[in-house]
């Protein structure tokens, strides 16, 4: 269970992880991965699972419903872990936690990649 909504743990690819973010782009992800992983952080990232849809329903009783196969698009967004239960991206952004590839710390534009060095 988490401490609050912004420190969740799932279980990905069968390992209990502590999300670092949901929904994420493939750009966001290379980014996170290599500033996470250079920190020392065990990285796991999984595709995220597609939407939820609802299920028809029949306006009459009597009617049927007619169910057309629909094949959802491939994720294009993934969902990426750290195994360190410890872990809380927030914490480690405002901590003064992480270091950037030139040894640098991370700060808040640096982890929503508004800047690029700093």
């Amino acid at each position: 269970m988490a401490i609050n909504q912004n420190h969740t743990f799932e279980e990905l690819d069968g390992v209990k992880c502590c999300i670092v973010e949901k929904n994420a782009s493939q750009e966001r992800v290379n980014f996170l991965k290599q500033l996470l992983e250079l920190n020392n952080y065990i990285v796991i990232v999984v595709p995220s699972p597609p939407p939820k849809t609802a299920t028809p329903v029949a306006a009459n009783p009597n009617d049927e419903i007619v169910q057309t196969e629909i094949i959802p698009p491939t994720p294009s967004t993934f969902t990426i872990g750290v195994t360190d239960l410890s872990f809380n991206p927030t914490n480690a952004v405002w901590g003064r936690l992480l270091k950037t590839p030139e040894g640098d710390v991370v700060t808040q534009s640096y982890w929503l990649q508004k800047i690029n060095h700093m």
